[in-house]
């Protein structure tokens, strides 16, 4: 069980790469372990997550050890951010994870195939 959320992004993504820097400054105090997939020292095999999966989606496991991808990790991240938690509390109570999982999943995919429209570099197994 992880001490505190991990999120997987892509970091050879330009875009990705943005937004998690957007995150990571405001994680002033270090409540999220930020791993890039294509980092040899990621856990990607601890959770059973193959580099494909995540550069497909975004995956995040939370401090109880379950995994979850897309909007959900978004939500596992934004809980613990000052100024997104309450945004997580209101899309949960709300209930419209589930529409911007849809929302994310569609944009996801059309993120990967653009991404990988040359082919994409996948770390040695």
């Amino acid at each position: 069980m992880p001490a505190k959320p991990i999120l997987f992004y892509d970091g050879q993504c330009p875009l990705c790469r943005r937004e998690i820097d957007h995150y990571r400054k405001v994680d002033k105090q270090a409540r999220i372990d930020w791993q890039d997939i294509f980092d040899s020292n990621n856990a990607l095999a601890r959770y059973q997550l193959g580099h494909t999966d995540a550069m497909k989606v975004i995956h995040a496991v939370d401090s109880a050890g379950n995994l979850h991808s897309g909007a959900h990790a978004f939500v596992v991240v934004w809980q613990e951010l000052p100024g997104y938690r309450h945004l997580a509390t209101l899309l949960k109570k709300l209930r419209l994870v589930g529409l911007m999982n849809r929302a994310y999943h569609v944009f996801a995919r059309l993120r990967f195939r653009s991404r990988c429209k040359q082919g994409c570099e996948l770390p040695p197994r």
